[in-house]
């Protein structure tokens, strides 16, 4: 269709009254607010399985560090024992798993800085809104 044509089917915008005016403003601007919510919905539980799966491997990490820890560490205290003497072999074995305690938690730290901010798109096109109410698009 050309600027010059009309459809004559449709009422003219002119004729519309300030009622239907508001109301399409306030269907318009309760789907706006109704997906920025889901938005950010989403985005809060993409964070959340993120930090799931860090504090999983964290309590993971401590479970089995803590069996071997008990186990290895007993084992190894007791052969260290003979060559260095008792006192000398248990400080050698905690400093060992002093140093394996300190892997896993830099692991699992960095596991969880991988994790996005808190809704980084909701927080982008929120921003957009009032600029949106005024009638200025930002696309």
């Amino acid at each position: 269709m050309t600027e010059q044509e009309t459809r004559t089917d449709l009422p003219d915008p002119s004729l519309r009254s300030v009622g239907e005016v508001l109301g399409d403003i306030t269907t318009d601007l309760s789907t706006l607010l109704r997906q920025e919510v889901a938005l950010a919905k989403a985005e809060l539980r993409e964070s959340v399985d993120h930090a799931k799966a860090g504090g999983a491997r964290l309590g993971g990490a401590a479970v089995a560090g803590q069996l071997a820890l008990v186990f290895l560490s007993l084992a190894l205290w007791w052969a260290l024992g003979d060559l260095i003497g008792l006192g000398w072999s248990a400080l050698v074995v905690g400093l060992l798993w002093a140093a394996v305690a300190g892997v896993l938690a830099a692991t699992g730290r960095n596991r969880l800085r991988r994790m996005t901010p808190v809704a980084p798109r909701t927080v982008d096109t929120a921003k957009d809104i009032p600029d949106a109410l005024r009638g200025h698009e930002t696309r």
